[in-house]
């Protein structure tokens, strides 16, 4: 296999920066509050974090573009406003809360530091980084990946060979709905058209007389590395989670289960080394989320000189200014956002490894309407209580699950489709 190496540094950092968002404390508690139902919450999560960003990064390979390809077969002003909406929402949400996350469980358990001082210092250090990209993708690949791996395979293999207990606490709903769900909050489809670009910028600037095909071949395969460590490690934490679903008692956060977690698998030391794992792998998507963003701008407005200085200054500001909240209040604020934008992204990465005969202009155009048409109230029914509104969202297929733009999106798809084949 040529480009062996290149292939699995891209593949680690691929992975790194998809998994860093604070994306640690969301599959044990989703295994947590799923109980004996852990294996059907774990395949909607899965779809809606490795499958589509998989996908993603596959449409990538296939565009050889940027992200603003992903719209504009739907038009060229479509495409400007979604990246700028995707990239004011990774900007504002995801990456402050890699902050906000290392601060509850990295330095809060040991330090009495404001978050503020933690926030500063941390995309203080952010910045550094981002302004020595060239150096970014590899030290990410290379070294901070291979660690947090370790320590995180330590406690999943702990955990499930601790002695057994009895998994509890059912889950409402549809499990697999409950899954796919809470995947919005990792932010992974979105990570999938921003970092993907990132990938091949820097492949690009590493490799500049590489053939389209094995540019191709590498995009994909990192793709695939990533996707494969993020598949082992967030069944192993939703299983993790729901194996210790009996062992807490009352309410208990998302952080906090997890600490509670590291420390009856690793014991006193537990958290101090899920500290370390935290710092890096948010540290790690921080970084990757402010190349792709400054990568982004820097590519829009190619005659302003500083603007990839700029950018990086503006996301740094706003992370130091947000990073300071309470993980759950940023977790919370950002679901009315994803409810809406969420599946616009899923339906355009899909649309983009589909066969282009079944993808046309039109389809694009038509689908991509729909879906946000049928997610608006989806995302209204988070925001306001209304009685006529739930009555509206109940007569939509799957739209009490918070999913009701998947039956008319695929419905629209094949619609234009058959009219198309009429004309």
């Amino acid at each position: 296999m040529k480009n062996t190496k290149e292939t699995f540094v891209f593949g680690f950092a691929l992975f790194a920066g998809f998994f860093g968002a604070g994306n640690l404390i969301l599959p044990p508690f989703l295994g947590f509050h799923s109980g004996s139902d852990w294996s059907w919450v774990a395949v909607g999560f899965l779809v809606s974090t490795t499958v589509i960003p998989l996908c993603a990064i596959s449409a990538h390979a296939k565009l050889q573009g940027t992200m603003f390809d992903f719209g504009k077969k739907v038009s060229p002003l479509f495409s400007s406003i979604f990246c700028f909406v995707l990239l004011v929402i990774t900007t504002t949400l995801p990456c402050p809360r890699t902050a906000a996350v290392t601060h509850e469980i990295a330095i809060a358990p040991f330090f009495a530091s404001p978050a503020l001082l933690t926030s500063i210092v941390y995309f203080f250090l952010v910045f550094l980084f981002v302004m020595n990209r060239s150096q970014v993708l590899s030290f990410i690949g290379k070294f901070l990946t291979p660690i947090i791996l370790i320590i995180l395979f330590a406690i999943i293999l702990l955990a499930i060979y601790a002695p057994a207990t009895e998994i509890e606490m059912l889950s409402n709903g549809i499990p697999f709905v409950n899954g796919l769900l809470e995947g919005y909050q990792t932010y992974d489809a979105m990570a999938g058209v921003i970092m993907g670009a990132v990938v091949l910028t820097s492949l690009n600037r590493t490799f500049p007389q590489l053939p389209v095909i094995e540019k191709k071949a590498i995009i994909f395969r990192s793709g695939v590395i990533a996707m494969t460590g993020l598949f082992v490690v967030y069944v192993g934490l939703i299983f993790v989670g729901a194996k210790y679903s009996s062992q807490f008692i009352g309410q208990v956060s998302r952080t906090e289960l997890l600490l509670g977690i590291a420390n009856k698998t690793l014991g006193s030391l537990g958290a101090s080394i899920l500290g370390a794992l935290v710092a890096l792998a948010c540290f790690t998507t921080a970084v990757a989320i402010v190349v792709s963003v400054a990568d982004f701008f820097k590519a829009y407005f190619p005659k302003v000189k500083s603007m990839y200085l700029g950018t990086a200054i503006v996301c740094c500001v706003v992370g130091v200014l947000v990073g300071q909240m309470n993980v759950g209040y940023i977790i919370n604020i950002a679901v009315p956002a994803l409810m809406l934008v969420y599946p616009l992204c899923i339906v355009l990465i899909l649309l983009h490894i589909i066969p282009e005969r079944l993808a046309s202009k039109l389809v694009f155009r038509v689908v991509a309407i729909t879906t946000i048409f049928f997610s608006i109230p989806d995302a209204l029914g988070v925001l306001i209580t209304s009685e006529k509104l739930n009555q509206m969202i109940g007569l939509i297929p799957l739209g009490e699950d918070g999913v009701g733009w998947v039956f008319p999106s695929i419905i629209a798809c094949i619609l234009v489709n058959f009219y198309e084949r009429l004309s």
